[in-house]
C-alpha cells in the first residue's frame, strides 16, 4: 500500500476530516491534501509527527523508496531556501547605493556623489534610481517573509521577480553612464544567477 493511501486509512480509522487531521499535526490542509492525493510526501518532522500520532511507525507509514523521495525533496527544499535567504539578502543589501559615493553627477563634476547629493542630472532620473534601489530592496524584504511562510510556489515567483529587478538596475545604471552602481547590480545579479543555476543542477 503506498503511503497516500496508508494515510487516508489512518484518518479515517479516527473518523477525522483533512482539516481536523491537518490542525492536529498543526500542517495545512492543503498540504494533507496534496499527500492524500500522491501528489507529494511529508518532510521527516511531519512523518515523526504522524507516527506519533497514529501510534505507528514511520517504516509502517512510508516505504524505503518512499523515504528516499522524501530525503530528496528535503533536501532540495533546504537548498532552495538557503538560495532564496542568500538573494533576498543581496536585494536589501543593494540599500548601500543609497549610502555609497557611487553616482556621477553629470557633466556638472567628475567626482562621485552619493545619490541624493546628485545635482546634475535631470531630477526625473534622480527619481527613478530611487524608486528601483526601493522597489529591489522591498521584493528582498517580502522575500525573507515569505521564505518563512513556508509557500515555494510564492518564493519561486519572488525570486524571479528579483532577477527581473537586477537586470532592470544594470540597464538603466548603464543606460544612463553610471558604471559604479551598475557594476554593484551586475555583480549582486552574477551572483544570484550563479546560485540559482548551482541548484538546479541538483
Amino acid at each position: 500500500m503506498e503511503f497516500n493511501e496508508k494515510l487516508q486509512e489512518l484518518r479515517k480509522s479516527r473518523s477525522m476530516t483533512q482539516e481536523e487531521l491537518a490542525e492536529a499535526l498543526f500542517v495545512s490542509r492543503s498540504a494533507i491534501s496534496k499527500w492524500e492525493s500522491g501528489r507529494g510526501y511529508p518532510g521527516i518532522d511531519s512523518l515523526k509527527e504522524m507516527s506519533r500520532f497514529f501510534s505507528v511507525t514511520v517504516d509502517d507509514l512510508i516505504c524505503s523508496d518512499e523515504m528516499i523521495s522524501v530525503a530528496e525533496n528535503e533536501k532540495r527544499e533546504l537548498a532552495d531556501k538557503y538560495v532564496s535567504l542568500i538573494c533576498n539578502t543581496l536585494d536589501i543589501l543593494l540599500a548601500i547605493l543609497l549610502f555609497i559615493p557611487a553616482f556621477g553627477n553629470g557633466t556638472a563634476s567628475p567626482e562621485t556623489v552619493f545619490l541624493f547629493g546628485m545635482s546634475g542630472i535631470n531630477p526625473w532620473v534622480k527619481i527613478v534610481f530611487v524608486v528601483i534601489i526601493g522597489v529591489t530592496i522591498l521584493n528582498g524584504i517580502c522575500g525573507v517573509i515569505i521564505a518563512n511562510l513556508d509557500k515555494p510556489v510564492w518564493n519561486r515567483h519572488r525570486l524571479v521577480t528579483g532577477i527581473i529587478l537586477s537586470i532592470v538596475a544594470v540597464t538603466v545604471f548603464i543606460v544612463a553612464r553610471q558604471p559604479y552602481a551598475g557594476i554593484v547590480c551586475f555583480s549582486f545579479l552574477v551572483i544570484k544567477g550563479f546560485l540559482i543555476a548551482k541548484v538546479k543542477q541538483q
